[in-house]
């Protein structure tokens, strides 16, 4: 017969094994993994809102006389690592990439460790008026969406003199990436400032968001003068149809139904078209193959790179 064993007393045998575990696995000598050439620093907030996490990277050496191009990344905690890579293995061989300069990277993110802040971002990249939405779990804060201007603000007047402060930048040479919210974010932005940045990058934009608010500013930026930028949206070839791997899931007439009404590919190739009806921009529209809505992220920044800074343009 088994032999019996408290919950109290099973609770403390898991965590002196798991305690073991992690002693075999961690050398008094290990340190944490960094970003090389990667910093980090609070900035922001005040009051009862809290700072955003900024991961500044610099490349070597010398920077060129008109000062670093600047890639600027929407949530910087789930691609800032990845676009450091990019920088890093290709930036450095022009020839066999086609990338014409080496390049700073900003990554807007928040503190913790995970790789979104749902509340956060849902406020920080949707355009206003905005609504209130239930918590995400009982007892939770409401979620409110519209901080698109107040997150603008802190991106062009706080954040960007601080990354001049601390590098030489060049100003006429910035992009801004986001995904998702985010891509719906840069378009909303692209609108309001479309002389802030001189390339913007939209991938999976979320331009059904909230009964298409985002046309409104659109129509302004069609009726606003000429402005020199160069735009690109972006989106998976499964999100507007089930990758393989969906298609025999349980909840695939979910998936399906999601993904018509978010109509992702259909509205993000629609506004590349009608951006580059507008004088002085010029917008293109990439569909990624075999990428859903999560997993076209790491194609997605680096056709951004390629974009942004391809030798011939």
């Amino acid at each position: 017969m088994r032999p019996l064993i408290s919950r109290r007393a099973f609770a403390g045998v898991s965590m002196a094994a798991g305690m073991m575990v992690c002693e075999r696995s961690v050398a008094a000598s290990d340190e944490l993994a960094r970003l090389p050439g990667a910093i980090g620093f609070d900035l922001g907030g005040g009051g009862e809102r809290a700072p955003w996490r900024i991961t500044l990277y610099v490349p070597p050496g010398e920077a060129p006389v008109a000062g670093w191009p600047v890639l600027y990344l929407l949530d910087g905690n789930a691609v800032t690592a990845t676009a450091i890579d990019i920088e890093r293995v290709q930036a450095r061989y022009p020839d066999a990439t086609g990338i014409a300069s080496r390049f700073v990277i900003v990554g807007i993110g928040y503190p913790g460790d995970e790789a979104y802040d749902g509340l956060r971002r849902s406020w920080d990249y949707t355009p206003p008026p905005g609504r209130s939405y239930p918590p995400y779990a009982p007892g939770g804060p409401t979620l409110r969406t519209g901080g698109a201007d107040e997150f603008l603000h802190f991106v062009t007047r706080e954040l960007r003199p601080a990354i001049e402060r601390r590098c030489p930048v060049d100003t006429t040479r910035q992009a801004l990436f986001g995904h998702s919210f985010g891509g719906l974010f840069v378009l909303y932005a692209l609108a309001s400032m479309p002389t802030a940045f001189s390339h913007w990058i939209a991938a999976s934009p979320s331009i059904y968001w909230e009964d298409l608010v985002l046309l409104k500013s659109i129509d302004r930026l069609e009726n606003g003068p000429p402005v020199r930028a160069r735009v690109l949206l972006l989106a998976g070839a499964y999100e507007e149809e089930l990758a393989p791997f969906q298609r025999d899931a349980p909840d695939r007439d979910a998936r399906l139904s999601r993904l018509s009404s978010a109509r992702m590919v259909e509205l993000a190739r629609a506004m590349a078209d009608r951006l580059d009806r507008i004088p002085g921009l010029a917008s293109q529209f990439r569909l990624i193959p075999e990428r859903t809505h999560m997993t076209v992220l790491p194609d997605a920044v680096n056709d951004a790179v390629r974009f942004f800074l391809q030798t011939s343009r």
